[in-house]
């Protein structure tokens, strides 16, 4: 089964130049399909297949068989072989039989938008989850186009007679229902593995809920900086390219801020336009970290001409997994190379919006501490006077907290740290000065 698909990664010189073609049907389209087109130039560009040309084909009436008119099919695949490409990708999503009608026709592979991202997340994939994940969407996306596979059986008949061309095909049909059988087995096992591995992840999202780190999802289109923007605050070693879909799986560290509050930081799928809505569904578990998050941090590559549109994708997607309508901060990176008229431009079209340059710095520490005002009803400074029979408090503070200062005053020690408001309760007999002697804070009950 595995074989079926493109499978770039697993065979380097298959591909040698190939000839993307974007179809649009309305002539309102042509910018959209236009920068649809170059996108998919990158994604080609994230498998490592060279480009020869680009195409941009008007369809007046879609076609059933071709999606585009036959003469087109001629045309496409003759400049297809006049730049001696070995392969023609589609920016459109090809059904099955149109998949096939083109190859018949020129006798060149043909693959479509789907079956490239399909690649780049099996390139991807990394953790369990994530080859579970992905190994269910290739095998839903290749069972109709299996017969693809078994064309060379129906032509082996030749000119024979009908008694010879009716066995190949019988042979060939018979292998195809194997397969078929075999396929939506491999689809039943691989949904019940994915429900296992969803009931450890829930699991393990109610030990990390015991000691509730409030946590947050980096969210944004692909490309964007999220990876980057996840390195930069905690120190990862997170894979961050300048590539496509260069983060799949969850990936979760904890940061600490300046101020000592924690927080847990998720880096998500990247989203991208015109993703197939059985991805969305497959991948699901996935991006189900950013529905359960405490807020969201929404990147956004501030250069980016279709910066509004990337946002509106994202927000389309959120909105699918119900996520839309959490807190939210909006990261604008990349703002180096951005123009002042540009800058300001983009940053008043968003609510309170951090404009960063995650290459360069700028901006990091406004973010730090935009996050810390999020976070900012969670914890509290205390000052302590510690004796030393409460001397084991310190891992308490180091492992939850933040020590700002100590010092010793004969057998105590005099410490300045910021804490969780969950563990101040244990702390409040050594404060210093005691809290009899002040007012008390809103979040202390009388009982403590």
């Amino acid at each position: 089964m595995d074989g079926m698909m493109f499978e770039i990664r697993e065979k380097p010189k298959m591909v040698e130049r190939s000839l993307l073609v974007g179809a649009y049907f309305d002539r309102r389209e042509e910018k959209e399909a236009q920068s649809l087109l170059e996108e998919l130039e990158e994604l080609a560009g994230t498998l490592g297949i060279p480009v020869a040309d680009r195409l941009l084909v008007h369809v007046k009436e879609s076609n059933r068989k071709y999606l585009t008119g036959s003469g087109k099919v001629k045309e496409v695949v003759a400049h297809a072989k006049e730049l001696g490409c070995d392969v023609i990708i589609f920016d459109n999503s090809l059904s099955p039989m149109q998949q096939r009608a083109w190859e018949s026709e020129g006798g060149i592979t043909v693959i479509d938008r789907e079956e490239v991202i399909l690649d780049i997340f099996a390139m991807r994939a990394r953790t369990a989850e994530a080859r579970l994940q992905v190994d269910l969407a290739r095998q839903q996306y290749a069972l109709p186009r299996l017969a693809r596979m078994w064309g060379h059986l129906d032509r082996q008949g030749g000119g024979g007679g009908s008694g010879s061309g009716g066995a190949t095909r019988g042979e060939g049909e018979s292998q195809l229902e194997v397969d078929r059988r075999l396929a939506r087995r491999r689809i039943d096992t691989l949904k019940r593995q994915l429900e296992e591995v969803k009931q450890v992840r829930l699991t393990q999202r109610k030990e990390r809920q015991r000691v509730p780190v409030p946590q947050a999802a980096i969210v944004g289109y692909t490309n964007a900086g999220k990876s980057t923007l996840l390195n930069l605050l905690t120190g990862a070693e997170v894979l961050a390219e300048d590539k496509l879909f260069a983060t799949l799986d969850p990936t979760t560290r904890k940061v600490q801020l300046p101020d000592g509050q924690q927080l847990l930081l998720t880096d998500t799928v990247g989203f991208i336009r015109n993703l197939p809505h059985r991805l969305i569904e497959s991948f699901k578990a996935t991006l189900e970290e950013a529905v359960v998050a405490d807020f969201l941090i929404h990147v956004l590559d501030a250069s980016q001409e279709r910066v509004y549109e990337f946002h509106r994708t994202t927000m389309e997607v959120l909105e699918e997994l119900g996520a839309h309508d959490k807190k939210m901060l909006v990261v604008l990176n990349k703002i180096d190379l951005c123009s002042p008229e540009q800058r300001r431009a983009v940053a008043q079209h968003f609510d309170r919006p951090v404009c960063v340059s995650l290459k360069t710095g700028e901006g990091v520490d406004d973010l730090q501490q935009r996050l810390s005002e999020l976070l900012l009803d969670r914890t509290v400074r205390l000052k302590l006077r510690l004796p030393q029979s409460a001397f084991g408090l310190m891992t308490v503070i180091h492992e939850q907290g933040k020590l700002l200062g100590q010092e010793y005053d004969g057998n105590d020690v005099l410490v300045d740290a910021v804490l969780p408001r969950r563990f101040a309760a244990q702390f409040l007999p050594f404060e210093d000065p005691p809290a009899a002697a002040r007012v008390p804070e809103p979040w202390e009950s009388p009982a403590s």
